[in-house]
């Protein structure tokens, strides 16, 4: 349920709301705006009835509205406000854009230093770059683990970009998350709930990518998982479903990114790439994505993609690359935002 609150309530009243959510067993989360402060309470608990009359006879409470979705934390009506993110020196959300772009998976110190610095030069504000590569073949190219986010590090400190990289087991977000400023989270472990807990429990931004056949509200309650446990700090991530299409890789669902700025507040990223599977269809993907309201873009870029050791027929070279960064930015200036670039402040909003 949510408590809207009074527009004279003060810091005392909050606090009595709190407390008499934590002595029935549940759980308090503060959305203050400009002209009202609203609580969600999250819970199972019996009686809901009762609850809610138990509320509304507060003083300083102006109305108790009962939530039928079955996602509360990802929910607008609980956040009303757009969720922003800081990675490192850039935001995410807000009227800003940003743009991921590098390997889908690190095969070389120069591979990845090479493309760090041509991605940089073009305008991409966050480093991509696997270092552990699930595939449908066991066969396949699996990433190179811990040796990769050492690479990564290095590529930070040599570029000043922050990274992004994918996290697959629970027993490893502790070692990724001490080298990354994102936690990745691949779209066949979006229901992975033991990994999604885990990564709920550290302070590091979470990209969670949508299942290959996930519904929205599906996708909306993996990210509950992961606020559940604490961390605020998710972004989505639409890459494509699977349909009965063939000539991509998957389908882009451009619906989505409206979809989910309707529903909830988190910040969406688009991933073109993996959504069409054929890097001459990525820029004008990514142009209609910018279009739809999608807060980022992840782009894979390669400097050879025909020698790519994973994903090289959607992998942009860096011409291309910069190519395709000098075709969005008057777009996004169109729809009234603009690139992301290095803050020297932070404000988070709640």
């Amino acid at each position: 349920m949510i408590i809207v609150m009074k527009p004279n309530s003060g810091e005392k009243d909050i606090a009595e709301v709190m407390s008499r959510l934590k002595d029935i067993g549940l759980k308090g989360h503060i959305s203050q705006g400009a002209e009202r402060t609203i609580i969600g309470a999250v819970g199972v608990k019996p009686n809901m009835p009762e609850i809610h009359d138990s509320f509304i006879v507060m003083p300083s409470v102006a109305e108790v509205i009962p939530v039928t979705k079955p996602y509360k934390l990802t929910n607008r009506e609980f956040h009303p406000l757009n969720t922003t993110i800081r990675a490192d020196k850039f935001t995410i959300g807000g009227d800003e854009i940003v743009v991921m772009a590098g390997p889908c998976a690190v095969e070389t110190e120069v591979q990845l230093i090479k493309t760090a610095e041509a991605v940089k030069a073009a305008g991409a504000n966050i480093l991509r770059g696997g270092a552990f590569k699930p595939s449908t073949s066991p066969y396949g190219f699996r990433g190179l683990g811990e040796d990769v986010l050492k690479l990564l590090a290095k590529a930070r400190k040599e570029t000043g970009m922050p990274i992004v990289t994918e996290v697959i087991a629970a027993r490893d977000v502790e070692m990724v998350a001490r080298y990354s400023d994102i936690l990745q989270i691949g779209a066949r472990n979006m229901q992975n709930f033991a990994l999604l807990d885990e990564v709920g429990q550290t302070q590091k931004p979470v990209m969670l990518k949508r299942g290959l056949s996930s519904t929205i509200q599906e996708w909306l309650l993996a990210a509950e998982y992961i606020m559940s446990q604490g961390n605020e700090q998710v972004m989505l991530c639409e890459r494509g479903i699977r349909t009965f299409e063939t000539y991509t890789r998957n389908t882009m669902d451009i619906s989505a990114i409206p979809a989910i700025h309707k529903l909830s507040h988190l910040p969406v990223i688009a991933d073109p790439s993996h959504a069409t599977g054929k890097w001459h269809l990525v820029t004008p993907v990514s142009m209609a994505a910018i279009a739809a309201g999608a807060d980022g873009l992840m782009i894979e870029v390669h400097p050879n993609p025909d020698a790519a050791l994973k994903d090289g027929p959607q992998s942009l070279t860096f011409d291309n690359f910069a190519t395709l960064m000098q075709k969005i930015k008057p777009l996004i200036t169109a729809m009234g935002r603009k690139l992301a670039t290095e803050a020297n402040h932070f404000t988070a909003q709640c």
